[in-house]
């Protein structure tokens, strides 16, 4: 194998074509640049220079040699570089996952502000129903994940990064579609609610059951479904009225009406990471991802 310092040295002399204005840039005595040079040819085989009193010239397998030379030197150039980027988390690979909620509210700033922070690293984002992200970031399947709150994260590190209020989804052919002002919980009593299931969002279904507990009824659930896209289908179908995070309303179903909810509860997304998850990319990502 080739050492890499006659490599410079000789590139140095083809530039400057005289051994002491090539041992002047390298900071060297002719002496050791010019043995430095017969042992590159005597490991190499062939003859690279042709030397005179006044100045060098290369033979042809110095001149082929000049290129593959400078081409080694420059990849070496740029393997450090990405070396160093690698461990600054400036180039690599970033994997996200979040819950279809999450595109419509963190997801796509994280997306744009990451992308453009970091354009050399490899960003792959996946919609994933909630119950599973948790386990996917443990074993290291995704780098983190952006979820719905209420879950049990065990020994991940989470962080709350969106907090909203609800709000009302209705068919645009409801009754209360053209009402005026926010709504009252009371007022929906008695409706068909479309809503997630308590597997997948155990503390958004916690909390709008017990908002309309606190106005005296049990909400009537007619349908249950896994992800809020689906829960705004069916209200677009006129199966059922529903309470959704307020992000939401940039799905605009044009079947769909939202109305705010007087002193609605709160919803609220989850980062969740492995605090023993060593990827460069995700310590920047992280300090990216702050509460909206």
């Amino acid at each position: 194998m080739l050492d890499i310092k006659p490599l410079r040295y000789f590139v140095t002399l083809a530039e400057t074509r005289h051994f002491g204005r090539a041992a002047a840039r390298l900071h060297l005595s002719q002496p050791p640049l010019s043995r430095q040079l017969a042992a590159l040819e005597a490991a190499l085989g062939v003859k690279l220079l042709e030397r005179n009193p006044r100045m060098v010239s290369l033979t042809p397998a110095g001149e082929r040699f000049l290129a593959d030379a400078r081409a080694i030197l420059a990849a070496l150039e740029q393997a450090g570089r990405n070396a160093l980027a690698a461990a600054r988390g400036e180039a690599g690979a970033l994997s996200i996952g979040f819950t279809m909620y999450a595109a419509y509210s963190v997801i796509p700033a994280y997306a744009k502000a990451y992308g453009g922070a970091y354009p050399d690293v490899t960003l792959a984002l996946r919609e994933v129903v909630s119950h599973d992200l948790a386990a996917q970031v443990l074993d290291g399947r995704i780098d983190a994940a952006v979820v719905m709150a209420g879950g049990q994260y065990g020994e991940l590190s989470s962080r709350v990064v969106l907090r909203e209020p609800l709000c009302v989804a209705l068919s645009r052919h409801h009754a209360r579609a053209r009402a005026r002002g926010a709504l009252r919980i009371g007022q929906l009593a008695g409706e068909p609610f479309v809503m997630t299931s308590a597997e997948v969002a155990p503390a958004l279904r916690a909390s709008i059951v017990a908002h309309c507990r606190r106005a005296g009824f049990e909400p009537s659930v007619r349908l249950e479904v896994q992800l809020q896209q689906t829960v705004l289908n069916m209200v677009d179908e006129g199966v059922g009225v529903a309470l959704v995070p307020a992000s939401m309303r940039k799905s605009r179903l044009p079947g769909v009406v939202f109305r705010p909810l007087a002193d609605a509860p709160q919803s609220e997304l989850v980062l969740l990471w492995s605090p023993r998850n060593r990827n460069p990319c995700l310590s920047n990502f992280l300090a990216l991802a702050t509460p909206a």
